[in-house]
């Protein structure tokens, strides 16, 4: 480990640290606009130049240095000064003044560097030069006469998501970035191009003029668009959330985001459920809390009534329907809307066993019933850094285009009962084997053959490393899904179990996906906060609040619990949905145990002690039980049909129902309606 001195601070920094790592190390602020932590060296903008000896007598590049040992660095001296200040004249000399009008502005940082590194003042008098407009997509606005070239937006692309789209044509001061075909960038991370922009040539399109920075309340939260349980910010002005960031941990998101999960907020405000709906003569009426409880009482469900629970629904609201149903002698209760069904016994074997960040380690990895682009967009940015260490990827069922070399091996569960020579010997020969498993393969009762084959190429393993490896991995698209069988949403004949019971009273908890054909003749009582699918099935609709409108639990497809914290009140007359399983406990007369929300949580911590702490659940002794059986049938398709509708939420989206006309179905572009 290389020694150097930093302003006259000596330290030690790790082989093959940059000079830039060294002095941040070290403290000391280096501006840069193209260098970025998760992304390639550019060495662009020229923004980090410091002072180096033993060197050239003149300002280096910091970025791209090397450490060395014993190398003396100067970030404060005045030629560094001066050559910041030069290098900021220049980047400004075509930049416009659009800072009054600009989205980026107040967290941009060009203005940011400009006022502590520039010189104050431009001694540039020619014409600036400017740029066509481009189109991007939906999502991305650009203004590219902003643009300085720094390329993250370039390097992303190619580096993170995979998808060559942005580049750059052209040489000199005719230098442009653009999509290549001038076409929208069609993969499901291309706004975080937005984040990356250093300067305001990338924003937010549906976000456009909406507000401005210090106008916000910001709020933690967890993404409920897909299983991963990205880490966002929740940004609200009043009563509407205008914006969703991510934050960053690097046990999940890193600090991506995708795109559903960044821009279906507009669906939050629109065909929402604001008051109570009673069904009387085969319509909905309007009607008061008062009278859906005396519907509900009406229809005796003491020891009759079942639960089914969205995607999106929070560990709390679970628990406190569970605890109705327990009062009230039922343990009718399912979250699997499409009606598998699997032994749930052991969680250990329906988890997601390597962890997000451990699945970049592995060297083999077999997918088996995923569209992972669609159904965890980041998780597909892990296979691709895994592919990148050297991995071999093989996948099961329909062609889909991924963005890292992989080997398809048809659509016929069958070809793992005998699997081919290359797969077999590249699972046995592997250090860290994993298998990947979807909701396609479970929903065809591959769960106990893909256990078997586990056993069978020895994927819990000891590593030469001396850790322990578990590869086998299960990937839920729902993100209530392992919070719900943590909480025993889970028959053991699925809910054509729960059918079978005929309950005379069915709760939804904005379960929006299943078929209610089978309950014709249940009172289906459906508590969520979007008039869709449920809502039209529903007998009595007890209008209830989004993830954006309550605090919450929930544990993402790697058994990690996070909470989510409260950003704005639900609209109208909606509520929080353990006030309304609590407020129905009175009328029904039976005990619920809690009477806050405080207490609400208490009895959950107590029930599942697991989920009264954050961070990862170990589930058993980290083994996996023994499977049997042969695969069989064939993957004609997989859960999630389109990306962009994929919830309730998504579809009353018009940002997201536009990305699904224009990204997927080619539809004419938007810009003529601009």
């Amino acid at each position: 480990m290389p020694n150097v001195t930093v302003d006259g601070q000596q330290i030690e920094v790790p082989d093959g640290a940059t000079v830039l790592q060294a002095c941040e190390l070290a403290g000391k602020e280096i501006p840069r606009f193209c260098y970025h932590e998760r992304l390639s060296i550019a060495g662009n903008c020229r923004m980090c130049l410091v002072e180096v000896k033993p060197g050239p007598p003149k300002p280096q590049a910091s970025c791209a240095l090397p450490a060395a040992e014993g190398q003396e660095i100067r970030t404060d001296s005045e030629m560094v000064k001066k050559a910041r200040e030069g290098v900021m004249e220049f980047l400004l000399i075509n930049h416009p003044l659009d800072c009054p009008i600009c989205d980026q502005g107040g967290e941009c940082d060009l203005q940011d560097q400009a006022m502590a590194y520039g010189r104050g003042a431009s001694r540039y008098h020619e014409n600036k030069r400017a740029v066509t407009e481009k189109y991007m997509g939906p999502l991305i606005k650009t203004i590219m006469t902003r643009c300085i070239h720094c390329t993250r937006c370039v390097r992303f692309s190619e580096e993170v998501a995979g998808v060559d789209e942005i580049g750059a044509l052209y040489r000199g001061e005719d230098m442009q970035i653009t999509t290549y075909l001038e076409q929208a960038a069609k993969h499901e991370l291309s706004a975080n191009v937005v984040d990356l922009c250093p300067v305001g040539a990338l924003t937010s399109r549906p976000y456009a003029y909406e507000a401005r920075p210090w106008e916000l309340k910001k709020v933690p939260g967890i993404d409920v668009m897909d299983g991963i349980g990205s880490n966002i910010r929740i940004d609200s002005r009043g009563r509407e959330v205008l914006r969703i960031l991510p934050r960053i941990n690097d046990d999940v998101n890193e600090e991506w985001l995708s795109d559903k999960a960044r821009h279906a907020l507009d669906g939050l405000t629109r065909r929402r459920l604001d008051r109570v709906w009673i069904r009387r003569d085969g319509r909905l009426h309007p009607a008061d809390w008062n009278e859906a409880f005396a519907m509900i009482r009406d229809a005796r469900p003491d020891g009759s009534i079942a639960a089914v629970h969205g995607d999106l629904v929070d560990c709390e609201t679970m628990f406190a329907a569970r605890a109705l149903l327990s009062a009230l002698g039922s343990d009718l209760m399912e979250g699997r809307q499409n009606g598998m069904a699997y032994d749930t016994s052991d969680l250990g074997a329906l988890t997601f066993n390597t962890t997000l960040a451990g699945i970049e380690t592995a060297d083999c990895v077999l997918v088996v019933g995923s569209q992972i682009r669609h159904e965890a967009p980041l998780l597909n940015v892990r296979l691709r850094k895994a592919v990148k260490r050297g991995a071999k990827v093989f996948i099961v069922g329909p062609e889909w285009e991924t963005t890292y070399p992989a080997l398809f091996i048809g659509n016929d569960l069958g070809c793992l009962n005998d699997p081919a020579s290359e797969l077999a010997d590249a699972m046995k020969n592997a250090a860290r084997p994993a298998i990947i498993a979807g909701g396609a393969a479970l929903a065809r009762g591959a769960l106990g053959p893909l256990l078997a084959l586990a056993g069978k190429w020895n994927l819990v393993r000891d590593t030469d490393a001396g850790d322990r490896w578990n590869g086998f991995n299960v990937l839920h698209v729902p993100a209530a899904r392992m919070g719900g069988l943590m909480l025993g949403y889970a028959h053991r004949d699925g809910l054509a179990g729960i059918a079978a019971a005929r309950p005379r009273v069915l709760l939804s908890l904005g379960a929006d996906e299943m078929d209610y054909a089978p309950f014709a003749d249940s009172l289906k009582v459906y508590v969520g906060h979007h008039g869709d699918r449920g809502a039209h099935a529903a007998d009595v609709i007890l209008p209830g609040a989004a993830y954006t409108e309550k605090h919450g639990t929930f544990v993402n497809i790697e058994g990690r619990v996070q909470r989510s914290e409260k950003s704005v009140f639900a609209p109208g007359d909606a509520r929080e949905d353990w006030t309304i399983f609590r407020a129905l406990a009175d009328v029904l007369d039976v005990n619920v145990g809690f009477d806050s929300f405080a207490q609400l949580r208490t009895a959950l911590h107590d029930a599942v002690p697991e989920l009264g702490k954050e961070g990862l659940i170990g589930f058993g002794d980290g083994s996996l039980p023994s499977g049997s059986g042969d695969a069989a049938g064939l993957i004609e398709a997989y859960p999630v049909r389109d990306y962009y509708l994929t919830n309730v939420i998504c579809r009353a989206s018009p940002t997201m129902q536009q990305c699904s006309a224009e990204l997927l179905h080619d539809a004419p572009m938007a810009e003529a309606a601009e």
